[in-house]
């Protein structure tokens, strides 16, 4: 069985997404997390199959776009059509937790010097 995304060609890469060149959100960035809420239906165009087969588990724009062998920017359309007809869901990162701070820098050292003394 073939996967998509062998021909990347420009034609192909324009029907994939019907000629839009850019997703209508910009809030799928490389590490958001994408879960399918459905299964795949018959008669669906084969990409977006394969991404809600995928997205079982959460699963990085950026891992679905090499999975795919497609642009980050193509996926993303693909991504955003799924999302408007609610067959996935988006899971954005948490921001980091101001509280929590690095280890010390004499820390650091102290287990670097342990490690190269194995």
């Amino acid at each position: 069985m073939s996967r998509p995304g062998r021909d990347d060609s420009p034609e192909r890469l324009y029907t994939l997404t019907g000629g839009r060149s850019s997703a209508g959100s910009d809030s799928l960035d490389l590490v958001t997390l994408i879960v399918a809420d459905r299964a795949p239906a018959p008669g669906m165009q084969s990409e977006h199959a394969v991404i809600l087969r995928m997205c079982e588990r959460p699963t990085a724009v950026v891992e679905i776009a090499a999975e795919l062998r497609l642009p980050v920017s193509i996926v993303r359309v693909l991504l955003s059509d799924l999302l408007d007809v609610g067959h996935v869901s988006a899971r954005h990162p948490r921001p980091a937790d101001p509280t929590h701070r690095l280890p010390a820098p004499d820390l650091l050292e102290q287990v670097l010097v342990g490690l190269r003394n194995l």
